[in-house]
């Protein structure tokens, strides 16, 4: 309720309010926060149309008394109150967003294990393995780079890891004829993953690469540097988005300008 206040109030000129409820196999991010569990998650989201939330302050909205509201309309214990709520009881939130565009607010609860929770486990042991592929991975947050490589690799991947957009290029150039696939964060120190994607085509236009982000201009990069740039993937993301889009990835043909 808390939630949909919030987005009825970031559209005062009226939007479009989305309420969503699917079930999600929680591996990667479980183990980046302290207190969490690998294992079946219902994932609940809040998304409007209203007016975003600047970058810089994102990381604060959940910080007790913080609010961008009038003192007339909140006291700003709204986000900390469900994001308390939703700690105390074993789950996390998350949110994207977009200033002009909108927002979108994730809250991840352990599921009741159930029959349909026992279908869920059942079905992460059918995703799609590796065949021995060579995979870069990108990712600055030393954590999640190495969950990522280890569980890459338990699905029959090898896997190569750099920690900022320089390393990437120069790892990429050193093993380019064994790397089938480049997973590149945006946000990078020494250089950034636009600046590294794009060294990357001119080392090999034929590169492929999927982005992966935190916030909404991984879209927008993906049609940028369309074909190179195949799919973008949001965090928090959850083993089955990470390896089926990987999966569909090295299955497609190279890029147009890549062949002959």
């Amino acid at each position: 309720l808390n939630l949909c206040i919030n987005a009825r109030d970031a559209m005062p000129k009226g939007g479009t309010l989305t309420l969503a409820v699917e079930n999600q196999i929680l591996g990667l991010y479980a183990y980046l926060s302290p207190g969490l569990s690998p294992g079946p998650y219902v994932e609940m989201s809040v998304t409007d149309t209203g007016v975003g939330i600047p970058k810089e302050i994102q990381d604060r909205i959940f910080d007790p008394f913080f609010s961008t509201k009038s003192p007339e309309r909140g006291t700003g214990l709204g986000l900390s109150t469900v994001a308390g709520i939703v700690q105390n009881h074993g789950g996390f939130v998350s949110v994207e967003s977009e200033p002009g565009k909108g927002s979108k607010f994730k809250l991840y609860l352990p599921a009741v294990r159930k029959q349909e929770t026992a279908k869920a486990e059942k079905e992460i042991q059918v995703l799609p393995p590796g065949r021995g592929e060579t995979i870069l991975v990108a990712e600055d947050e030393s954590a999640l780079r190495e969950i990522t490589k280890e569980t890459l690799e338990s699905f029959g991947y090898r896997v190569l890891t750099a920690g900022d957009g320089a390393e990437a290029v120069s790892i990429y150039v050193q093993n380019k004829d064994t790397i089938s696939l480049v997973l590149c964060d945006i946000t990078m120190p020494i250089m950034d993953g636009p600046s590294a994607i794009r060294a990357l085509i001119k080392t090999n236009p034929s590169v492929k690469v999927i982005v992966v982000s935190g916030h909404t201009e991984g879209e927008k990069l993906k049609e940028d540097l369309s074909p190179n740039v195949r799919n973008f993937i949001a965090k928090p993301y959850v083993v089955e988005t990470l390896l089926k889009t990987i999966d569909k990835v090295l299955h497609e043909d190279p890029p147009p300008h890549s062949r002959g």
